[in-house]
């Protein structure tokens, strides 16, 4: 289960884009196979809003958070709503049943950070990249997070059964 959500596509902005999990800020190559999705783009998914955590929340808080809707994982954000990272909600719940967490410590001790290297830059997906393009970046990563388009607070998240879904409501 995806670990944010994204609005639908009417409340997505033209300058909305998505970051990933493990980021290379670089176009996609096309296949050359054809376009099962007939031409949509990633606003045609009509995700639901964007759901993510201030990197001082609490871990109680998050597993709370994170079980009340069924998330595996969270985006961490920053005091200007950049992503920071996310946390993995089976690991922090490990974590904190052995002790290991405490109740009261901080998310940001036990996120997996997004890596900002000029090796590895992010990899933008805006709203209009098609579906081919996102299917390709999610075969070597769990979501990609949904930003506006200078990347400074999080929109929404994408994962492959958001891609899945959508074939089976099209009849693809």
């Amino acid at each position: 289960m995806s670990a944010t959500t994204m609005p639908s596509s009417s409340a997505l902005s033209p300058g909305s884009s998505l970051m990933s999990v493990s980021p290379p800020l670089l176009p996609l190559n096309s296949s050359n196979s054809p376009d099962k999705y007939r031409g949509a783009v990633v606003e045609d998914l009509q995700l639901s809003p964007a759901f993510a955590l201030p990197f001082t929340e609490p871990v109680s808080r998050v597993i709370e958070l994170a079980y009340d809707r069924d998330f595996s994982h969270i985006p961490v954000l920053n005091k200007d709503r950049r992503p920071l990272g996310y946390v993995e909600v089976s690991k922090l719940k490990q974590l904190w049943e052995s002790g290991q967490a405490k109740p009261s410590d901080k998310v940001s001790q036990y996120m997996i950070k997004f890596k900002r290297t000029s090796s590895e830059p992010y990899t933008l997906i805006t709203p209009l990249t098609s579906l081919n393009e996102l299917e390709q970046f999610l075969q070597t990563n769990i979501f990609a997070l949904v930003t506006d388009f200078q990347r400074k607070f999080v929109i929404g998240v994408a994962t492959m059964h958001d891609l899945e879904q959508f074939v089976n409501r099209r009849g693809f």
